[in-house]
């Protein structure tokens, strides 16, 4: 299969990037804003000359490709919230690039990385089949931009039932190749871990399921051996984690030393979400069978980016 990967600077498109390398002969070519540092990361970690590096500009209809994957767009709070409204912008240019070239090449497959805030502010319980997007139209913030920005590409997408696209709504996502920069709170945990510092966090409860990188490249395959369809899926592993839990196993595994404070500590750039994750297990339908629990991944990631960074400071 000759697969086209729009956005190859991503954290998430590089870490599927390298599940290519290791499990498929398929042949990739890495489309990004900068060849260049794709390039470099491409030597980095091993794979220099396995896969084709090009600019955007290249990208044309003329091309043959099976399948686009499309993972243009912010891979961290603080950019997203550094973008603001200029991620509608972005995110609307590159889909716009992917759907003229699928409207020529009807049997092309189109996988859209949406993202779970696409449900807007419904997460004081987790998404499930039913439940609805709920947006605050009169009173629309800056956070509100980038799950706006998913929401109205996969509307697109639901109006040409005939293409054959299928979005990949990502809720929470970890893996040893995370910004530790990065404002996330499991960012910020490995941050402490590695640091031997206090980590500072809010009393409030929360739940998420961290995807792992191999999970991910389960999922994406199953959806490209699918019959074409045009559908969205949501991503989940064999279990959630809650914000306790998971201290409680990093302290065990790491040595992660917290302390609860009432201050804003992160950078929230998408809303306050409570239960960020989906009990909506359409992607079952795809043939997806997770293999990890979110736990499992996030101490399996966990342990390997500080391997990775040197260990324990």
């Amino acid at each position: 299969m000759k697969i086209a990967i729009l956005g190859a600077t991503s954290q998430i498109a590089q870490d599927l990037v390298r599940s290519f390398a290791e499990h498929s002969d398929d042949e990739l070519v890495l489309y990004a804003r900068r060849p260049d540092i794709v390039l470099q990361w491409l030597a980095a970690v091993g794979l220099p000359r396995r896969y084709v590096v090009a600019d955007f500009s290249a990208f044309n209809a003329d091309l043959h490709f099976d399948a686009l994957l499309n993972f243009v767009g912010v891979g961290n709070p603080a950019q997203a919230a550094a973008m603001g409204a200029s991620i509608l912008d972005v995110t609307q240019t590159y889909d716009q690039l992917a759907l003229a070239y699928v409207r020529k090449h009807s049997t092309c497959r189109y996988l859209f990385l949406s993202s779970g805030a696409a449900y807007g502010d419904v997460f004081a319980q987790p998404a499930d089949d039913d439940v609805m997007a709920r947006v605050p139209i009169n009173h629309l913030q800056p956070q509100d931009w980038y799950g706006m920005a998913k929401l109205y590409a996969e509307c697109c997408h639901r109006a040409q039932p005939s293409l054959p696209i299928i979005d990949i709504r990502v809720f929470n996502y970890f893996s040893r190749t995370q910004d530790m920069s990065a404002r996330f709170l499991i960012s910020d945990m490995l941050r402490a871990i590695r640091d031997r510092s206090v980590l500072l966090t809010k009393s409030d409860y929360m739940v998420r399921d961290y995807l792992h990188p191999a999970d991910f490249y389960r999922l994406v395959q199953a959806l490209l051996s699918a019959p074409l369809t045009n559908d969205a899926v949501d991503c989940y592993t064999l279990a959630p984690v809650d914000k306790s839990q998971l201290l409680t196993a990093l302290h065990e595994a790491f040595g992660l030393r917290y302390e609860v404070t009432q201050a804003a500590v992160s950078i929230n750039a998408t809303g306050s979400k409570a239960h960020y994750y989906s009990r909506n297990r359409r992607a079952a339908q795809f043939a997806y069978q997770p293999q990890l629990t979110s736990l499992e991944g996030v101490l399996m990631e966990m342990r390997a980016a500080l391997d990775m960074s040197g260990g324990v400071a």
